[in-house]
Formats: C-alpha cells, structure tokens, sequence
C-alpha cells in the first residue's frame, strides 16, 4: 500500500494471477492520466491485510476501489463491508466455471453492503475504469471533458466502422 496521498483509485486483486485481466482496467486509468495504485489481498488467505487496507484507503484520499477476484470472489464485499468509499467488483474468469462464480459473489451482496459490478472478465475490467472515471468526473472538470472526447470517438468510431461496412457491400 503506497503512503501516496494523491491515489484517487485503488485497483485491488485477490491473485497475482487476476492481473492479466485486471491491466484492462490499468490501461483505461493510465490513458485518462488518473492516479492509481495496484494492491494484492485476499479476502481469505490475508484477512487481516484486507481489513486494513478497507479500513485505511479512506484516509489516503482514495476515491475509488475497483476489486477484481475470481473464484469465490468474497474480496469486494469485504472491502465493503469495512469502508464508506465507492467499491466496483470486477469478476475473473479464472476457474472452470468461467468466471461464472465470482459473479454470483461478486454481484449477490446483502442489502447495506453495496459492490457495483460489472462483467465477467476484460470488458468488466474496463468498464470497471470507465465506471471510476465517470464518479471522478463529477468533482473533475478536465476529467470530465476527457470522458466526453471518449464517448464521442467512441461514437465517430462506429460511424466510420458503418461507412466501412456500407462501402464493402458495395463492392
């Protein structure tokens, strides 16, 4: 855990091994220049690491805590359940069932214990992000109007995938 005091999002796995779906979310923070910091806990093999950290991050000026877990994938309700800060669950397909079971526990929280989540692997991951950057945004001016070039390249990119396609049956 870095003692920086400029992290606005923590971006935590239960395994070294959730980082290979996890960098989605890196590469979206990174390209909206957001600070962030790369934490690995587990819910049951580092209990004690994990309440610390959920209880600490708060007090770091951490604004966001994005959470990617696979298997039975408890860590982003535990973070939770031990801080008042905004907690976005991302489940890995990391197991034979295909990320299936860290969806139901990442999604299924008791009434009180909030986890955003979103899908099951990359696309969650980065989503994820987009999710941390929009709740950012709201206190953010230039973040929010990088948020807004990104939506709409977005959308100038599906315009052009359209012209391409209309083109190529024309052919």
């Amino acid at each position: 855990m870095e003692k920086n005091m400029d992290i606005a999002v923590s971006v935590v796995m239960g395994s070294d091994s959730d980082y290979s779906v996890m960098e989605e979310t890196v590469k979206i923070l990174k390209t909206f220049h957001v600070s962030h910091e790369i934490f690995l806990t587990s819910a049951h093999r580092s209990p004690d690491r994990t309440s610390d950290f959920s209880r600490k991050a708060a007090e770091r000026n951490v604004k966001v805590i994005i959470v990617g877990a696979g298997a039975a994938a408890h860590l982003a309700g535990v973070i939770a359940s031990q801080t008042t800060l905004p907690v976005i669950g991302v489940p890995v397909d990391s197991t034979a069932l295909n990320g299936l079971d860290a969806l139901f526990s990442t999604v299924q929280m008791p009434g009180g214990i909030p986890v955003a989540t979103m899908a099951i692997g990359k696309a969650g991951a980065r989503n994820a992000a987009l999710l941390a950057i929009r709740i950012l945004s709201l206190t953010d001016a230039e973040l929010h109007q990088r948020l807004t070039v990104y939506i709409d390249n977005m959308a100038h990119e599906v315009e052009k995938k359209h012209d391409d396609l209309i083109l190529k049956s024309r052919l």
